[in-house]
């Protein structure tokens, strides 16, 4: 697939696909016939992975050291992966807040608010340094 048809695919601009190329992050192959760069599955995986990392604030640097070692398909030893062993508890709130949000539009979609908190509610929640969503993983 060309770059815009992967950035859309991984719900990023084509600018990011450019930019993430440039850095060595996705290696795509080139259409002899005209020169465009095509990108596989493979790339696409790469680009989510990529973007995850990123939303939690994993520099570029890093990433590109953990996509090192998953190209070398380097047996995990633990302090390889410190950039994401870090960043376990924020992984694992977003998991909790991002269940938490899809329960709200679950319920919503099926009309069945009884089982969810109002959409106030939800962002007061999801706002609230108390919050078990919050707080009780992190």
């Amino acid at each position: 697939m060309r770059v815009t048809k992967l950035a859309r695919a991984g719900g990023v601009t084509a600018e990011t696909v450019r930019h993430y190329t440039r850095e060595g992050l996705l290696r795509p192959r080139r259409d002899p016939r005209n020169g465009y760069q095509l990108y596989d599955a493979e790339a696409l995986g790469r680009l989510r992975f990529i973007d995850c990392l990123r939303s939690l604030g994993v520099g570029l640097p890093e990433i590109k050291q953990i996509l090192s070692w998953a190209d070398q398909d380097s047996p995990p030893v633990v302090d390889r992966y410190t950039p994401l062993a870090d960043q376990a508890p924020r992984i694992r709130s977003r998991i909790q807040e991002l269940q938490a949000i899809a329960r709200w539009l679950d319920s919503t979609i099926r009309d069945d608010t009884s089982e969810a908190p109002s959409l106030r509610q939800l962002i007061e929640t999801l706002g609230s340094e108390k919050s078990a969503i919050v707080s009780g993983h992190q």
